[in-house]
Order: structure tokens, then C-alpha cells, then sequence
């Protein structure tokens, strides 16, 4: 096989896994990049060495690193207690009305973000008010600062 085409081919699936996160064509895309930069410097010529070095590399480096490199590829996810702790820190936070409350529900500013809320309070446009707790996406508020 023509170096070129080693070469292409290992780029293009590693550039897959950016679609695709099984973290496992970037392995089999960097056996095909080696072995196609192993036949440009005429190290290998054969295509039986071609296909040794492509199935050496891409599962020694399989075995070896997707483990370690899966969590970059994936992304990080935090658990339930990392979630709970972070809201609970807005608890108490002093925030700015943005929007008349209508209903019991209105618009406010925590830490110059904009969050719907919820209020028993009759709140307007400028208030001041103070979390009272957090439902996801949603604060509650209350014109008193909580003890």
C-alpha cells in the first residue's frame, strides 16, 4: 500500500473519534499513521511488515492508553454529591430582581446570571431578595434573608 494512503486513512479516524466517542479509532487511526510514516522513511516495505506494525501498534497502544485517555475523549460527568454541594452553596446568596414576580414567579440575578425563580413574596423589578433554596434550574426567593 502507498504511504499516503496509511497516512490519510490514520488521520481521518482519528478526527472520527470527534464525531464518535468510543475511543477506540483514535487507537486504530494512530496504527495507520505510524505505519504509513514507517513506509515514507522506508523502514517497512512489505505488506505483510505493513500489516504487522498497523495490528502492533494500534492494539499496544490500545491496551496501554484508552484507558487513561477515555476520560478526555468523554468528558467529565460529576456525581450526585459534587451537584448537591454546588447549589447548596447559593443558599443565603443575595440576588437582584430582574423581572416583576407575576404569580409567584418572576426573574432574578445571582452572581450576574440571570435564573427563573420562585416567590411567595410580592416582588418587583430592583428588589433585593435572597435564595431561600434550589430546585435544578429554579431558585426560590424570599424578600427575607433566610436565618
Amino acid at each position: 500500500m502507498n504511504a499516503l494512503i496509511w497516512i490519510v486513512v490514520g488521520i481521518l479516524l482519528i478526527l472520527s473519534e470527534l464525531l464518535a466517542t468510543s475511543v477506540v479509532a483514535v487507537f486504530i487511526g494512530l496504527g495507520a499513521l505510524v505505519t504509513g510514516l514507517a513506509l515514507w522513511a522506508g523502514v517497512i516495505q512489505s505488506l505483510a511488515w505493513q500489516l504487522i506494525v498497523f495490528s502492533v501498534v494500534s492494539l499496544g497502544t490500545l491496551i496501554l492508553a484508552r484507558r487513561r485517555l477515555k476520560a478526555w475523549f468523554g468528558g467529565f460527568t460529576a456525581n450526585q454529591g459534587e451537584n448537591h454541594s454546588a447549589f447548596r452553596q447559593d443558599i443565603g446568596e443575595r440576588v437582584i430582581v430582574e423581572t416583576d414576580f407575576a404569580q409567584g414567579a418572576g426573574r432574578v440575578i445571582l452572581n450576574g446570571v440571570a435564573w427563573d425563580a420562585l416567590s411567595d413574596d410580592d416582588l418587583k423589578a430592583g428588589d433585593i431578595a435572597w435564595v431561600v433554596s434550589n430546585e435544578g434550574i429554579r431558585l426560590t426567593v424570599s424578600r427575607n434573608r433566610p436565618a
